[in-house]
């Protein structure tokens, strides 16, 4: 394991990284929350995050929803407008750019702001779905969130039925055809890239682990040190998404570049 603290010691571990992307054969990313922090949208844990303000068992659980879905909506709503008004930063733009380079297979995001598409990333998995769907509860109808008014809350179907973010919530499953690709990603990737998250909430926070017993090396980019940095994690950066990735990605652009 390599930790990256320091100027020098940074540069150095980029371009050891940066070999590593230019010679696997699939390298996949696992970003959470952390990679979206300097687009506007909070963490949801630590000392900024948005479960300092919402109890994640009275807001964020199935259970909660059903039992009280106007409540929900409204901490909801302020999440959504974070989202919403929120742009790509360059750690998403940097790893669009890997993908365009033919060095990064796919995203496995366990974020619902959608700004990887937006930075121009073609193959992403929402693990926890996507804030720009809603769901009725009563009918499974899907519709996209601005088909629907908020005016009068918990919004709901022409069906009569409330509807709810196409996200997952606690105590829901994780839908099997996200499940299923990321776990095939993980276990068939010879780099993963771990970004944003502190790879707590399962299943989400098995897929590194089965990544590295399949034999890939992990990458950890994260401010703060996580259950991952010691034991599963052969490189960490304890730095901002934003500032690593951009020089990753150039790093891996100029390798490729010499070897035209």
């Amino acid at each position: 394991m390599v930790y990256s603290m320091n100027a020098p010691q940074t540069q150095s571990q980029i371009e050891a990284v940066a070999r590593l992307l230019a010679q696997a054969g699939q390298v996949v990313a696992l970003t959470g929350a952390g990679i979206s922090v300097e687009s506007g949208i909070p963490a949801f844990r630590g000392s900024q995050g948005l479960w300092e303000k919402y109890d994640p068992m009275e807001f964020a659980s199935i259970e909660a929803f059903i039992a009280d879905p106007q409540r929900v909506w409204g901490m909801l709503l302020e999440l959504d407008h974070l989202v919403r008004s929120a742009r790509p930063n360059p750690a998403h733009e940097a790893l669009a750019r890997l993908e365009r380079a033919g060095r990064l297979s796919g995203v496995v995001t366990q974020n619902i702001d959608g700004l990887h598409q937006a930075a121009g990333s073609r193959f992403v998995v929402e693990f926890h779905g996507s804030g720009r769907r809603l769901v009725c509860l009563s009918c499974g109808r899907q519709v996209r969130r601005g088909e629907v008014l908020m005016e009068v809350l918990p919004p709901r179907c022409p069906c009569g039925g409330v509807v709810k973010p196409d996200v997952v919530f606690f105590g829901e499953p994780i839908p099997e055809r996200e499940a299923m690709t990321a776990f095939a990603m993980a276990s068939s990737c010879q780099v993963m890239l771990v970004v944003g998250t502190s790879a707590v909430v399962a299943p989400a926070s098995h897929l590194p682990v089965l990544a590295k017993q399949a034999g890939a090396k992990v990458v950890e980019i994260n401010l703060e040190p996580t259950g991952l940095s010691r034991h599963v994690s052969d490189y960490v950066f304890h730095e901002s998404a934003s500032a690593v990735l951009p020089r990753l990605a150039q790093a891996v652009e100029d390798l490729l570049g010499g070897q035209d």
